[in-house]
């Protein structure tokens, strides 16, 4: 990735909108129709943005969408990328870095995840409070490149504690049971197993999922706040005796897309 190439994929954008986003949100696994609530000014297919990559996940449409929500202007990304697919970390993390290019100041992260957090059930909220990275790799190695943020950063908040106290409070104001916790990022895309659960628990964290983290980490890189909201769509392996399937996940989130765009579109309102 270069400078250029991002250069090129933000100018196209905004030769297709007029929107100037303040918040940027990445739309995860069978939570696409948030788009639904906003006041849409541009729809652009990833496949017609210079250096985008369309996803080939069920219950990723890809598409960027460029609008506001009461009045807050806001772009979009439904669908994303995930290392799985066979991209590199710098193609994954490219849609997080253009977006920041267009201006944004925050980023909000949703995803489906797998909970093994205790009293967790399938179709609860978490709130990500930090993260793991267990995918064996960086979105940042390689040279870095200097415009866009230090050699080193820091990731002590790399998700906001102000942007995490007002989601505790919009949910908790709308009557609405959440977690707080540690995501644990892996590379998928086989579900983990069992021992991995156990693992994982052992360390602290609470949910486990294929995405977020390289986002998480482009995003702190290019000095934008970000939070993240994790939709438990199945319980993981070893907590519960079903047989893991994407058909579950896309269902759970289905059921729970009303309350979930409900909770985003305040957050929006008052972050």
């Amino acid at each position: 990735m270069t400078i250029q190439k991002l250069t090129e994929t933000a100018e196209f954008i905004k030769l297709n909108s007029k929107t100037k986003p303040r918040i940027g949100i990445i739309l995860g696994s069978g939570l696409g129709h948030f788009v639904q609530h906003m006041t849409v000014e541009a729809t652009i297919p990833f496949h017609e943005i210079p250096h985008f990559i369309p996803p080939t996940v069920e219950g990723h449409s890809g598409n960027l969408i460029l609008g506001t929500i009461d009045n807050v202007p806001i772009v979009v990304l439904q669908g994303r990328l995930h290392y799985y697919e066979g991209h590199s970390m710098d193609v994954v993390a490219y849609p997080t870095r253009t977006m920041a290019t267009l201006g944004l100041e925050i980023l909000i992260v949703t995803n489906s995840a797998g909970g093994y957090g205790e009293g967790m059930n399938a179709g609860d909220f978490m709130i990500i409070e930090d993260h793991i990275n267990m995918m064996g790799t960086n979105p940042l190695m390689g040279p870095n490149i200097k415009e866009l943020g230090p050699r080193f950063p820091d990731m002590t908040k790399a998700y906001d504690p102000e942007l995490i106290l007002i989601a505790e409070k919009i949910f908790r104001a709308q009557k609405t049971f959440f977690h707080k916790g540690i995501y644990v990022g892996v590379t998928g895309p086989t579900y983990e197993t069992p021992s991995e659960i156990k693992m994982f628990k052992s360390l602290g964290g609470k949910a486990v999922g294929m995405s977020t983290v390289p986002e998480v980490i482009a995003a702190n890189h290019m000095g934008l706040r970000v939070a993240a909201i994790s939709c438990i769509t199945n319980l993981a392996a070893g907590i519960s005796e079903n047989k893991l399937t994407h058909a579950e996940v896309t269902e759970t989130a289905k059921k729970v897309e009303q309350k979930f765009c409900g909770f985003l579109k305040e957050y929006v309102g008052k972050i």
